[in-house]
């Protein structure tokens, strides 16, 4: 399973540093940042999940009020 973040999207509410320890507050930025994670387009990073995270991964990615995690699942978005 793998990650997408839009970064830009962020709002910094940090609902998903609550659910999963990858993503890490900025508070300079007012965003979270993908621990581990690779800048694949401007503003979206993705990291691959370790499989003892997925479902922490998850509710990350549910948790966010803007939609700006997405889980996948192969090529399958699951979140």
């Amino acid at each position: 399973m793998r990650i997408r973040f839009d970064r830009d999207t962020c709002i910094g509410m940090f609902q998903c540093v609550e659910e999963w320890d990858a993503f890490e507050r900025n508070m300079d930025a007012g965003k979270a940042d993908l621990d581990g994670s690779t800048e694949v387009d401007p503003g979206i990073y993705e990291v691959e999940v370790p499989p003892d995270a997925e479902l922490d991964a998850e509710f990350a990615a549910r948790a966010c009020p803007v939609d700006a995690i997405e889980l996948y699942d192969g090529d399958e978005q699951v979140v």
